[in-house]
């Protein structure tokens, strides 16, 4: 874990995403990514230069062979306060919509959900497990199928609520996230969605895991490519 430390310390450290007396909301869907974070910033908690309090929330979509049980306890055992929010957004997204391309939607609503939540509890800050590959992804989906250059932020406020919305892991790799998963107390549940491994995302990090087995250093020259300041000046010379 003291990789992931560092990366999450220089994350909030860079981005300023955390500070004295915020109070954060961990959405925790039972996947290595944000199972990692809470475990994470639990024992940040320790040494951070700032206080924070900490809360886990857990949107559950309706399904009915989804088992939140090995949250609970985990929650338990960090004294973690736990929610997990009922919802019908499963039905709704696929049996009475029968989305095709779900992902989208089920993501707003979800959202949604949580941000509800967070008002009623008076959380300010939502964390999400996002780590260096999602973020290269997100970036190459939005070129391939929305014809834009954008990847999400690692510090973004929402203009209607008293919500913002951090990301502390950019800087951890999932190689980082599946070691600690290993080697620490961390339990990973399988995720319930009918669609979970069948989805564009999956198409693009198998894409990108090509790429990186042909060009070593690709990683690690698109992520600086993401944070340098002027990389939006494609074309204005012309």
């Amino acid at each position: 874990m003291k990789k992931i430390l560092g990366n999450l310390r220089k994350a909030v450290i860079e981005y300023n995403l955390i500070n004295e007396n915020d109070r954060i909301a961990v959405g925790l869907s039972g996947g290595k990514d944000s199972m990692t974070l809470l475990y994470a910033l639990k024992l940040f908690q320790k040494f951070s230069p700032v206080k924070y309090d900490l809360e886990a929330i857990t949107i559950s979509m309706g399904f009915e062979n989804a088992d939140f049980t090995p949250l609970k306890e985990f929650c338990k055992q960090l004294e973690v306060p736990y929610t997990i929010e009922e919802t019908h957004i499963g039905k709704i997204v696929f049996d009475l919509r029968k989305e095709k391309n779900p992902c989208s939607l089920c993501s707003n609503m979800r959202r949604g959900a949580l941000y509800n939540l967070m008002d009623e509890k008076n959380l300010n800050l939502l964390a999400l497990g996002h780590n260096q590959e999602d973020t290269i992804e997100t970036l190459f989906m939005n070129i391939l199928y929305n014809g834009r250059i954008k990847t999400f932020l690692p510090k973004s406020k929402l203009v209607d609520r008293n919500i913002t919305i951090i990301r502390p892991l950019i800087y951890v790799s999932e190689h980082q996230i599946l070691a600690a998963t290993e080697r620490n107390p961390i339990p990973v549940i399988k995720s319930p969605c009918p669609v979970d491994k069948k989805t564009t995302r999956e198409d693009t990090k198998n894409l990108m895991n090509h790429i990186y087995q042909n060009v070593p250093q690709a990683k690690k020259r698109i992520l600086t490519s993401i944070k340098n300041k002027d990389q939006f000046g494609l074309w204005f010379d012309l």
